[in-house]
């Protein structure tokens, strides 16, 4: 059965224009909440570095959080960022302010609950991503030195709890394909998903914090985290041998990670042109150094309590 990826081209965060195309790709792409539905927005709130381009933009947060207060949701907007709290970073990123006069609650993940994972071992999710009714997944279109690219999959990781990402990429990051496969098991673990993913202003050449800005003018929306991945490695021109996320889900068999499995209700991937976007030209090990892992460790103290 054909899985819907709803595109569509914006060049500027302006908040009317955004309010009225989000609203047309959450209702392409998945419908709208009943009243009373509780729903986590989960944006990429990946660090204190660069935030202006590596965060998710605040516009697309609100805008998203408008549309669903304005169907009677009741809202949370939380993530696990690389350093320090989510609070923390939506502070510096804006995003708190974007928020101020809205009735939602911005968390931090500081609990979780074990879940098993395909190839042993658990993992860790937060319980604000467990035991809500819909994940809507707002994730920045990014280069990424250790998973190529990061999209939809990749920032459901975010919902792990704090300093276990940093342990899974230490403990999973050296064994074969098990840290993709945890992140789809992430996916696999969480309620029903709607993803939209901001593309107005794009990070390439490297990321996911220090990378260059890339203006690839889209927003996109789909049901289906796999699927809306696949659209955009199919815009960016990557291949799934490059892309280990992409090889993963490719493997376990999901239908949205067959290009030709994909339809369009709004524009065609052929819309834009992303020629001039510049994938990293090399990859780093997902597992970190050890000087690296304890400095990380060091700084997501420090930001956490800024």
């Amino acid at each position: 059965m054909p899985i819907a990826v709803s595109l569509c081209s914006v060049v500027h965060y302006t908040e009317h224009h955004l309010d009225d195309t989000i609203a047309r790709l959450l209702e392409h792409s998945a419908g709208f909440p009943t009243p009373g539905t509780r729903v986590l927005v989960k944006p990429n709130l990946v660090g204190p570095y660069n935030t202006g381009l590596s965060c998710t933009h605040p516009a697309i947060v609100r805008s998203v959080c408008r549309i669903l207060l304005d169907c009677g949701a009741r809202i949370e907007v939380g993530d696990s960022p690389a350093f320090g709290s989510a609070k923390v970073i939506a502070r510096l990123c804006g995003l708190s302010k974007a928020l101020a006069d809205l009735p939602v609650k911005l968390v931090n993940f500081s609990s979780g609950e074990k879940r098993p994972l395909t190839l042993g071992g658990h993992v860790t999710i937060a319980k604000p991503a467990l035991e809500t009714d819909v994940v809507v997944n707002v994730p920045k279109v990014k280069a990424h030195t250790q998973m190529f690219l990061t999209l939809a999959v990749k920032n459901l990781f975010g919902c792990v709890v704090g300093f276990r990402k940093a342990l899974a990429h230490q403990t999973l990051g050296d064994e074969d394909n098990r840290f993709e496969s945890m992140l789809v098991d992430v996916m696999l673990a969480l309620p029903r998903t709607v993803n939209l993913i901001d593309g107005i202003q794009a990070m390439h050449v490297t990321g996911p914090a220090k990378g260059v800005a890339y203006s690839l003018g889209l927003l996109a929306a789909s049901a289906d985290a796999v699927a809306m991945d696949t659209a955009l490695y199919k815009i960016l021109g990557a291949h799934p041998n490059h892309v280990p996320i992409w090889q993963e889900c490719r493997a376990r068999g999901f239908a949205g990670a067959i290009p030709d499995d994909l339809v369009y209700p709004m524009s065609s991937p052929v819309d834009f042109d992303a020629s001039g976007f510049r994938l990293p030209e090399k990859t780093t090990p997902v597992a970190f150094a050890p000087a690296r892992f304890l400095i990380g460790r060091i700084k997501s103290l420090y930001f956490k309590w800024r």
